[in-house]
Formats: C-alpha cells, structure tokens, sequence
C-alpha cells in the first residue's frame, strides 16, 4: 500500500511538471495537535506529535499553484478515565502514526501569503495504545488490526512563503472516513503547524 502511495505521488508530480511554468521542492516539519472524533467519549485529549517530510509546489500561473506532499505523522489522542470494574485511574495515550499524502490548491492573495484547500489520502504505519494505570506501571497494546490501513480526508490551511525560500503553514486535517474496523465510526482531527524551506 506504502508503493500504491509513492506511485500517486509520481503521477501527481508528472502531470503538474507538464504544465507548471515553475516548480519549487523542498521539505518541511512541525508539529501536530491530535484528537479523535465520532463514537468515543466526550472528554479525550490531544495527542501532540510531529509531521516531517518532502514538498513539492507546481505554479500554475502567478496565483496558483498545486503543491502534493509526503509526510510521516504521529496522530491520535490521549484519555484519562475510571476502570468501571476495579475503580482504578487509567491514562491512555492513542498513538496512531501515518504516511500521509496531501494534495493542496494554493492561492496565493497577495505575494507570500496564500490559501490553501485539498484532498489527502494517509497509509496507517501502526497503531498502539499506552495504559498507565495508578499503582500498576506502563504497558503498550497493539490494535493495528482493528483499524483501516487507509484514510481519506480534506485540508484547509494557510501559509506564507518569504522570498528567500522559508516558508510557514497552518493547518487543519479532518478525516471524512473511519479509520476503525467493527460498528462505531472514528475519524482522524488534527491541526498542524509547519516550517519549511523550498529550493
């Protein structure tokens, strides 16, 4: 699934450098603010990770332009919560760790300072559960096979781009597809702030 990734990628990249009148790559990281959505308890925390990986912006025409991405990103949430049998405080911290794909349209509005909006398409890397309970210690559970391999969602987000090549971005991940196996539906949410540098 990771080479099905890679070869959207390639395509992606083919077909905008046929029409680009300038191509720019580079590569970014930062910082993630996690949580999960849909059927789970009201009260989980965000999960704070990192993002890091390859850009690419294809300019179009001055005001736009297509840039696809290739990132490694730490996801999911944190809870803290009563055992209902045993009373004991438990800490939980969801890590969930994608290959993620995004595909954003910039905007630019004025020189620097754009828009941005997308699809995005991740390949779940792992998936683990790390339970603190009061008294007992750490242990880590594998549920990778509980969830999707695949997950689907849109992009929207900010950036500006300095001059000499450095660049910022902000922006908000909402996931449109259940990453969980069985009847309850969990999406992704993550907010992502970025640094990074085009050549």
């Amino acid at each position: 699934m990771k080479k099905i990734i890679l070869s959207t990628a390639l395509l992606f990249a083919i077909g905008f450098t046929a029409k680009a009148q300038e191509i720019k790559y580079g590569v970014k990281a930062g910082v993630n603010f996690a949580t999960l959505t849909g059927d789970i308890p009201d009260d989980v925390k965000t999960r704070t990770g990192f993002h890091a990986g390859a850009v690419a912006e294809f300019k179009l025409t001055e005001e736009f332009s297509i840039q696809p991405e290739l990132l490694y990103s730490q996801q999911g949430m944190k809870y803290d919560g009563i055992d209902a049998d045993t009373g004991i405080k438990v800490k939980t911290t969801w890590k969930m760790d994608y290959l993620i794909l995004p595909v954003v349209a910039k905007y630019y509005i004025i020189e620097g300072f754009s828009i941005e909006a997308g699809p995005q398409i991740g390949y779940r890397l792992g998936a683990k559960i790390k339970a603190e309970a009061s008294g007992f210690g750490e242990n880590e559970y594998d549920f990778k096979d509980d969830t999707k391999a695949l997950d689907f969602g849109i992009i929207g987000g900010l950036a500006y781009d300095l001059p000499m090549g450095l660049f910022f971005q902000a922006r908000y991940n909402a996931g449109i597809t259940k990453i969980n196996e069985g009847d309850d539906s969990v999406q992704n949410d993550v907010f992502q702030l970025s640094v990074g540098y085009k050549f």
